[in-house]
């Protein structure tokens, strides 16, 4: 119980792992959920980040009102101590996918905004229920949000507290894909899969210079846009996709080739 991860074949596996609490996130598990991005990204093994919750009824229905909550307001934590855990900028660029199933509230949804590709079942339920019990979302949300859906969108979640379907989320922008429960976790895997087989060089340049360049001017950006694309453009990667292209093959990309640790 608490927050499993193991890694096989470059992709790693990360579970919220307290089904019988709906996978509501203790300290414990906010420590334990940051060390495990902290691996993915350290790892030169790991390729993609697969995060889910155990069972079909959440994903995260957020963080424990009985250990996690009552001491942060208590002056107990500083929520800062939480950071690897939302994926603050702790410099994760490899891909991190999603599945959502079930209640998806305040912590979870946050966890979940931090994510690049964001797979949920039809029966998947959003929320931040913060302002209702005189809390803000500060996992992140407060900065994100806004940045990745229409304002107005997001105001109206923040706000009001209220839940939308998987269908309103997709809708707004928030989740990547909508599935029926019982195919979630093999469309995840197989978005994961296509994921690790991909030009790793070419996937962390994508979302670093995403992440960087978004709070950049424009001109600034498409300058520093360049930097990153000549990056890329040099790699051994590059030179390898181009030349199976014109070999009339697949290419095998030396940044993936790193040897993976086995399921733990």
């Amino acid at each position: 119980m608490g927050v499993l991860m193991t890694v096989e074949d470059g992709i790693a596996e990360i579970v919220l792992d307290r089904p019988e609490k709906l996978n509501t996130i203790t300290p414990d598990m906010y420590r334990e959920l940051g060390d495990a991005f902290i691996r993915v990204r350290e790892d030169p093994s790991i390729r993609v980040a697969l995060l889910h919750g155990t069972g079909s009824r959440a994903f995260c229905a957020g963080g424990d009102l009985r250990e996690s909550l009552p001491r942060l307001v208590d002056g107990e934590y500083d929520i800062s101590e939480w950071d690897a855990a939302h994926l603050k900028d702790i410099g994760l660029f490899k891909p991190v996918v999603a599945a959502v199933d079930g209640w998806c509230l305040g912590a979870g949804l946050e966890i979940l905004l931090g994510t690049d590709i964001r797979i949920a079942a039809r029966t998947a339920i959003f929320g931040l229920p913060e302002a209702g019990k005189g809390l803000v979302p500060a996992g992140g949300t407060l900065a994100r949000l806004t940045r990745q859906i229409p304002y107005a969108k997001a105001m109206d979640l923040l706000l009001s507290s209220r839940r939308i379907d998987a269908a309103e989320a997709y809708s707004m922008g928030l989740v990547s894909t909508v599935v029926e429960p019982e195919v979630l976790l093999k469309v995840a895997w197989e978005k994961a899969i296509a994921l690790s087989r991909q030009s790793q060089q070419s996937l962390q340049v994508i979302k670093e210079s995403v992440m960087r360049l978004g709070d950049m001017p424009l001109s600034v950006a498409l300058h520093a846009e360049a930097a990153y694309g000549q990056k890329a453009f040099l790699s051994p990667d590059a030179h390898e996709g181009l030349t199976a292209f014109r070999d009339g093959r697949s290419p095998n990309f030396s940044s993936r080739a790193q040897k993976s640790y086995q399921r733990q």
